[in-house]
């Protein structure tokens, strides 16, 4: 059967952890004709974006951030800012509708049964299924600014006419909290915790204080993680420099079409292409003839694949590429022992035969 030529797609959604997905047996058996339909796949690539969203607000008092606490970079102005973290390329099969055949067994053979996805895709023939394990992207955590400072206010500071003296009260009560904190590590303080527990209990509040009034002078940061996928699904020919996405420090992922953000490139090469060969009727037919028995199953060919941005490689890798491959096909008297039915495993993502055992 051959296979369609397909258009490269590509496709922005949420990115979150997928589940392998679930497999059912189907057994041959004389009510289906001792005949399982499954299909092959397509190779796509989501290609996963990670990216970080900081938040910058400036503290009520930057301006006075360098004159008491010598802070000589403080938030000048509210701004966020993306940046790309990194990218991951997960290659996935998807079901070939146009690649749909039948694992046919002979009315004798021994219970035969196949295991397949959810989707069609094969995944062993006369064996029970492998455990299917898919790596987990994992997304950093984000860092949230300090809780409300004004809670720990002095009445003198929120009274305090104009904001250049509240300025100061803050700044003589961060160092008071710093003091109080050198007291109790150098075992001169009035008032010493009397136990570890209570000692963890105010060296905590202590920094917590600190941190939250002097983020009124060098401002907020707050940080948070998200992904972003882009789907393709390769033709039969190589990729050269495909726009997949455009990512803005300002805006973070926007469409390929989006001058607003700085391209990211794609390029797929196949490793072995394919040599064009002009087949005879005769051969044409023979080969039908032979994709038509057995159980046919893909064999993938190699490719380079490489993703750039910003003038720089950001990824480089070797993958497998169905569409660059080609197809063959276990004859079916593989099957027809009945004391010792053949196992077949698949790479199911792939279509390719993982493991025959005799």
């Amino acid at each position: 059967m051959r296979v369609k030529s397909y258009i490269l797609t590509l496709m922005l959604i949420i990115s979150s952890c997928v589940s392998a997905q679930k497999t059912v047996r189907v057994n041959a058996i004389k009510a289906n004709d001792y005949g399982v339909v499954y299909s092959l796949p397509l190779t796509t690539f989501e290609v996963t974006l990670t990216i970080k969203k900081s938040t910058y607000q400036r503290g009520d008092f930057y301006t006075f951030a360098q004159r008491y606490l010598a802070i000589d970079n403080p938030v000048i102005e509210n701004r966020v800012v993306y940046t790309l973290e990194d990218i991951n390329v997960v290659n996935r099969g998807i079901p070939d509708k146009n690649n749909t055949y039948m694992v046919a067994f002979r009315p004798k053979s021994v219970e035969p049964f196949v295991f397949l996805r959810e989707d069609g895709l094969i995944v062993s023939i006369n064996a029970e299924q492998e455990s299917e394990v898919r790596a987990e992207l994992i997304i950093p955590a984000g860092i949230s600014p300090s809780e409300n400072p004004r809670r720990y206010l002095s009445q003198e500071t929120l009274m305090a006419g104009s904001t250049a003296k509240q300025a100061e009260l803050v700044a003589r009560q961060i160092f008071d909290l710093r003091r109080s904190r050198n007291d109790i590590l150098s075992g001169e303080a009035e008032s010493m915790p009397p136990d570890g527990n209570a000692y963890n209990v105010v060296m905590g509040e202590i920094d917590r204080q600190e941190k939250a009034l002097t983020e009124l002078f060098a401002g907020t940061l707050e940080t948070e993680y998200f992904t972003k996928t882009v789907v393709i699904v390769p033709e039969q020919n190589n990729i050269d420099r495909q726009v997949i996405a455009r990512f803005s420090e300002k805006l973070g992922v926007v469409d390929v079409d989006n001058l607003a953000g700085e391209p990211i490139y794609l390029s797929l090469t196949n490793k072995t292409p394919k040599v064009d060969m002009q087949l005879s009727a005769k051969d044409l037919q023979r080969l039908e003839s032979k994709l038509s028995e057995g159980i046919v199953y893909n064999i993938p060919a190699k490719a380079d694949l490489a993703i750039e941005f910003k003038n720089s490689v950001a990824k480089n890798m070797e993958v497998d590429v169905v569409q660059f491959g080609t197809k063959d096909v276990l004859v079916r008297k593989m099957f027809d022992n009945n004391k010792q039915p053949v196992k077949v495993y698949f790479y199911p993502e792939l279509g390719a035969v993982k493991q025959v055992v005799q």
